[in-house]
This record gives C-alpha cells, structure tokens and sequence, in this order.
C-alpha cells in the first residue's frame, strides 16, 4: 500500500510540473502567410512580419503589421515593399528585420524604412536576435552562418552551423536552433550542445529560468528544460497550421504563434 502512494504521488508531481499550452485566441485567417512576432510589452503592440507570397522569393509582396495583444487590432499595411521578410529585432526606436539577403531597418517612431543592409554572399537571411549592447545577430539557414551587425556594419560571425534558425541572445551567450540541434555559443564562440529537438527548431524564446520555448515549423512547440529535456508542449501539424518564429511575454507567460500557411495569429497561456 505505501509503494502505491509513492508511485501515485511521484505521477501527481509529475503530471503538475509539465508544462502545458491553453490556446486563449486566435484570429481569422487575414494575416498575410506571418512568420515572425515580436511582442513589446512597453508599446502594448506586436509586429507580424507577413511574407504574403512564396517562402524565399524577391517579389516585393512582403511587409511588417502591427497588432495589439489582445489580437482585436490588426494593420496589416503599416510597412510595404518588402520581399519575405522574417525575424524581427527591436532595439531603440529600430526595428531590425531579416530579408532574404538584406537587413531591413525601420524606424518605428516614423513607421518608415530608415535603411537596407544587402549582404552579398547571403542566401536565406532567417532569425534576428539583439544583445544588451544593441549587437544584431542574424542566422542564414542555406548558408550555415550567423552574422553579426554592429554599428551597421555587417561581418561574419559563426560558420558551419547547418540548418540554423532561431536566435536567442542572453548575457554574453548566444542560443541556437541549428536544425535538430539546440547549442549555445559563448563569448568566446565555444559551443555547448543543451538538447535534441524532434524535429528542427525555429522561434526560441527564454522562460526565464534557464528554460526555452522551441518551436519547429511543421506545427510543433517544444519546452527545452535547461538539463536538455524536451516536452512536446504542441502539435498543430495535424490541421496544417504551422509555428513559426514565436513571440512572447514573459510577464503574463503568453506565448504568440505566427501559423505561416494558417495565416492566423494565436495566442497560448503557458502553464
């Protein structure tokens, strides 16, 4: 009887750990095949960057939409012109902007294009992450490389990482979502391998804790403990919706999901 109790408290413990998503909203399917959030708590907004045409092409479809936190307000013109733009990075007043082989900056106080950065031996510019400093790093998913922006100059940063995606700059460190692979990279460019995914990871975004929320852009939301457990926290495959490069807010612990192809935006409370 008391090996019983034992087992069943160890499941209970176990069953209230996990980390689970509540889907709170999400809205109709207006937004233009979105691939990235950024969420700002401070502006009480989010920018959606909508590639609203094929993944990769040069077609000048592709723009930046505003929304608010509730998903009530849509402007799904606030930034045209674009070609299939994908991460976003804010720092300032600019906001940072990966563009298949350009880094787009936008002054958001004027809501217009402030500058293009062409990267010439770029191919797939893909995820932006921005450090304390205001140091941009922007992942090329053909190409392997991570780049580094600082004080508008673009340099090489990081070769031979296959497949990456997600970025996620904390303190010194930089997190990376290299297909399967979830590693960080110190100062110092040393690599320590944290997890692997089931499938390749996309948005990475911190909890708080030392955890990371991955997504993989079949329709999978993975929660990364900082020991490299993974918990399938979100399958949306199944009803061909994708997630994408998420946002989130670590405050409220609500997570934003850009479903690409499912052109919607939903949003999920994390418990």
């Amino acid at each position: 009887m008391r090996k019983f109790f034992l087992i069943a408290f160890i499941l209970v413990s176990f069953a209230a750990s996990a980390q689970q998503l509540e889907k709170l909203w999400e809205t109709d399917t207006v937004i233009a095949i979105p691939e990235s959030v950024l969420h700002v708590p401070k502006e009480r907004i989010m920018y959606v960057s909508l590639i609203d045409g094929p993944g990769w092409a040069v077609d000048g479809k592709g723009g930046v939409g505003k929304m608010s936190p509730d998903g009530k307000q849509w402007d799904g013109n606030w930034i045209t012109g674009l070609n299939a733009p994908k991460g976003l990075g804010l720092h300032g007043n600019r906001l940072y902007v990966a563009d298949v082989t350009e880094i787009v900056i936008i002054d958001v106080k004027n809501g217009k294009i402030e500058k293009k950065i062409s990267l010439d031996s770029a191919k797939a510019l893909n995820d932006v992450t921005i450090d304390d400093k205001g140091i941009v790093y922007v992942s090329d998913s053909r190409t392997g490389l991570i780049w580094k922006l600082e004080n508008d100059i673009a340099t090489e940063y990081l070769a031979d990482q296959k497949g990456v995606n997600g970025l996620r700059a904390v303190g010194t460190d930089l997190y990376i979502a290299a297909g399967k692979n979830f590693r960080k990279a110190d100062a110092n460019k040393n690599i320590t391998e944290i997890a692997i995914l089931p499938q390749g990871g996309d948005g990475v975004e911190l909890v708080g804790n030392g955890d990371f929320i991955v997504t993989a852009w079949a329709g999978y939301i993975f929660y990364v403990h900082k020991d490299g457990k993974v918990d399938t926290m979100l399958e949306t495959h199944q009803q061909k919706k994708n997630t994408a490069d998420i946002g989130y807010d670590p405050v409220k612990k609500i997570v934003y999901v850009p479903t690409f192809n499912g052109k919607t935006v939903a949003a999920y409370q994390l418990k």
